[in-house]
């Protein structure tokens, strides 16, 4: 998904990790716009803290009753050195990228695309699509050793580990929960996994992460703490368990890994190591290089990447 905002996301983070500890942060989201359509509750890169683990970038879109509102509409753009993971809860998703993917994406199928040196792809509601559209857009920083190497590459995956008890029905979307491991491709120590909670319950999790959950649906509390619509109950780390509670059924997404501590540039659509780079990428993709290639048939214009801004962009850390 785009990053329509030209000129809010301009970040170097990255460098200092310290020890990790358990504490409880809650991240509010905010309303930013998806083209002329359709606006989201970005969720990160918060002001208070712009990743969790390898996490980057996460936009929570719906409930939306799409039967007269406008459905997703998301040119073609491009994207370097990450990942995107998209997740749904309701509503489907027509996925198709330069690598000539097309695929359909549903609730509980996983949309991974890997973008290495450079890949773009478009984002639209099928012809034929549900009433409601509700889920996730997520980002995951690749690390230098791989993040202008790894081939690009789109993969749908639609047989996920679960787990199930009372009070509790989990998916492991990537990495690993309770021994539950995707076999979706990961370049970090990661964890990301959609959470099912009626009742008072817990997960078992690694202490040498840093987690938060993300309130997607319902009244949701972590470590007793209430979580409003797109909130995120930040943890820390050094916790071998996490306590999650409702009053009824409500739903969340639990975002984890090890601190990402490789200096960082987020701009647009483009995550690179420095200004230049970014320059680069911007550059290369507004000439329609070969690079990112070409999303073949979308019945429009593809987004071209917005000015830089006037100042080179400005290192800043993983938090405030």
């Amino acid at each position: 998904m785009s990053n329509f905002e030209a000129d809010v996301e301009i970040a170097e983070f990255g460098a200092e990790a310290g020890a990790l500890t358990p504490s409880l942060e809650i991240l509010t989201a905010r309303s930013v716009p998806l083209g002329p359509r359709q606006h989201v509750r970005r969720v990160l890169p918060n002001r208070e803290r712009r990743m969790i683990g390898p996490w980057c970038f996460a936009d929570h879109y719906g409930p939306a009753d799409i039967t007269r509102e406008p459905k997703m509409w998301v040119p073609p753009h491009p994207h370097t050195c990450l990942q995107t993971v998209s997740w749904l809860f309701a509503g489907e998703v027509q996925h198709d990228d330069s690598l000539s993917s097309h695929a359909v994406v549903l609730p509980g199928q996983l949309a991974l695309m890997t973008a290495g040196a450079g890949i773009a792809h478009s984002e639209i509601s099928p012809d034929a699509h549900s009433t409601e559209l509700h889920g996730l857009q997520l980002w995951v920083a690749l690390p230098d050793e791989v993040r202008l190497s790894v081939p690009p590459a789109f993969d749908r995956y639609a047989d996920l580990p679960r787990l199930r008890r009372p009070g509790l029905r989990a998916t492991a979307v990537l990495g690993e929960l309770e021994g539950q491991v995707s076999s979706a491709s990961a370049y970090s120590p990661i964890v990301g996994a959609e959470l099912e909670v009626d009742g008072e319950v817990s997960i078992r999790v690694r202490p040498d992460f840093e987690h938060g959950v993300l309130c997607v649906g319902g009244a949701l509390r972590v470590e007793g703490r209430p979580l409003g619509q797109s909130e995120v109950g930040y943890l820390g780390g050094g916790r071998d368990v996490i306590a999650l509670g409702s009053d009824g059924p409500a739903r969340g997404f639990l975002l984890g890994g090890e601190p990402f501590t490789e200096d960082l540039v987020m701009w647009w659509n483009f995550i690179g190591r420095d200004h230049d780079e970014i320059v680069r990428f911007r550059e290369l993709w507004n000439a329609g290089s070969a690079q990112f290639g070409e999303v073949a048939g979308f019945p429009g214009e593809r987004l071209l990447a917005p000015p830089m801004p006037t100042v080179r962009l400005r290192p800043r850390g993983r938090h405030r």
